[in-house]
């Protein structure tokens, strides 16, 4: 019939969110281009400002005096352009994929973190997966069970975890599970002459990833509990209970889904502290990530690593912002994101 309106099929409209996300996709890695150089630039500066250099360090440590050595190690390792030089230098040497080498590993600074970063990878995952585990889940609970014993228990142990620092409660977690009860390895990834099976390398995560995750369980258990009961009041979910649908089908498919928008937000923002936040543990757990290499290199100024490792991470927080932006339109096809 003339002048009829013909909703759009599914298949139009999977056609519709892919062409959105892919033009949001090209959006943003344009936009990052920008972004990265900035951070770039701002880092190596930092870096510059910072007291002393790895190249006094290191002809301190070999005990090296001949001025015609420093001379040569100066030269060797870019030190005697300028620093407007040296940035020049830097952001053309990364543009191929060079981050510089590092003197004290003796080798290539991405060879360097790539040989430290399968552990954090897998401390990360892990912790996020239980701190969005729990904090999902007791935060359904607590809307759900509001002013109740339950919903004040959630409150409290949220209330709790959020307030200890990451590395008390590790070290306290030592203490308990590994010195008083022995259940638990106090530190490493794998034990001495260890084969560093699934199993063994299993049971060292535990406590690092309890220590780093629970906080974030304690952040995303009070947002996820204020987004369910905000989003309990909404006219979609009044009109889906006057439908006469369950208690537990309302929560789940109507409310849980939109309610995790703000996790969502917050996830993708916290990316950054949770790799900040490894380095913490990483050195309480002697876990051989990249945290515990990030340490050793603030010690001991080695900072082409330091650089290498703060470009990885605005890598990794870009790359986690673009993903919560594409998870967004997934969970509410009516948000476009410019």
């Amino acid at each position: 019939m003339a002048g009829e309106l013909v909703s759009p099929t599914p298949a139009l409209r999977g056609s519709a969110r892919r062409t959105a996300a892919l033009r949001l996709l090209r959006r943003r890695l344009i936009q990052a281009v920008p972004l990265m150089l900035g951070v770039v630039v701002i880092n190596f500066c930092l870096i510059q400002m910072a007291p002393g250099s790895f190249l006094e360090l290191m002809t301190a440590e070999n005990q090296v005096s001949d001025p015609a050595t420093v001379e040569l190690l100066r030269k060797t390792y870019g030190l005697e352009d300028p620093v407007w030089m040296q940035l020049l230098k830097y952001i053309w040497a990364l543009l191929h994929f060079d981050f510089g080498f590092s003197y004290r590993q003796n080798m290539p600074v991405i060879q360097a973190i790539w040989i430290h970063l399968p552990a954090t990878v897998l401390l990360m995952v892990s912790s996020i997966t239980l701190a969005i585990t729990i904090g999902v889940a007791a935060g359904v609970v607590a809307s759900m069970k509001v002013r109740t014993f339950w919903d004040s228990l959630v409150s409290i142990a949220a209330m709790f975890f959020y307030a200890a620092p990451s590395f008390w409660l590790g070290i306290m977690m030592i203490v308990l599970f590994s010195v008083k009860l022995g259940w638990l390895p106090v530190g490493g990834m794998m034990k001495i002459g260890g084969t560093g099976g699934v199993l063994e390398i299993l049971h060292h995560l535990i406590l690092p990833t309890l220590a780093l995750g629970l906080f974030y369980a304690a952040i995303y258990t009070r947002v996820m509990r204020s987004s369910m009961l905000e989003v309990a009041q909404l006219d979609f979910v009044r009109t889906a209970r006057a439908k006469g649908l369950s208690r537990n089908k309302v929560t789940i498919h109507h409310v849980l889904r939109n309610a995790l928008l703000p996790v969502v937000t917050i996830l993708g923002v916290q990316m950054g502290t949770v790799l900040a936040g490894s380095v913490v543990i990483e050195s309480v757990f002697s876990w051989p990530g990249v945290g515990s290499l990030l340490f050793d290199s603030v010690s001991s100024r080695n900072y082409p690593v330091v650089l290498g490792i703060m470009v990885l991470g605005s890598l990794v927080v870009i790359a986690a912002n673009i993903a919560v932006d594409l998870v967004y339109m997934w969970l509410d096809p009516r948000i476009e994101i410019r």
